[in-house]
């Protein structure tokens, strides 16, 4: 694949997991905007309730995520070595493709739970993207990109 593909497919998917990391961040500050169906349900409730922290946790490692991304496009600087850069890409794509997969009851492409309002998000969305943010890691950890691989 042509590198200024690789290039636009990797700042869409940084770009993807930046609107995500923004996300988290609203809901670690209390604002509710869609998280009625980011949760798994049984019974109307839901399964767990993540705390602040945790919320946290997932916005830090979706920024991370990003960063990877540009740093193993030239896009961004880090201090870290540039293999590390390609680590964090094909880490990304690994977490995001079984993300993909689920757990095979509530999550993923396997999930036998489909009445829920998650259920629903999850087929038409949220599994579809963690798909398209797996192979997008996947392309710019394995792209020769400046030159190198």
């Amino acid at each position: 694949m042509d590198g200024r593909a690789v290039r636009a497919c990797g700042l869409v998917t940084a770009g993807t997991l930046t609107v995500l990391g923004l996300f988290h961040l609203l809901w670690a500050a209390g604002v509710k905007l869609g998280s009625t169906a980011a949760l798994p349900e049984r019974n109307g409730r839901p399964l767990f309730q993540p705390g602040r922290g945790w919320t946290l946790v997932v916005a830090g490692g979706l920024f991370g995520g990003a960063l990877a991304l540009l740093a193993r496009l030239g896009i961004v600087q880090t201090p870290l070595p540039a293999r590390w850069s390609a680590s964090g890409c094909w880490l990304l794509a690994t977490l995001f493709g079984l993300r993909a997969v689920g757990e095979f009851r509530y999550v993923g492409l396997f999930k036998r739970v489909r009445g829920t309002a998650f259920a629903r998000w999850d087929t038409r969305l949220y599994t579809p993207l963690c798909i398209v943010i797996s192979l997008g890691s996947a392309l710019v950890a394995s792209a020769s990109v400046g030159g190198r691989r």
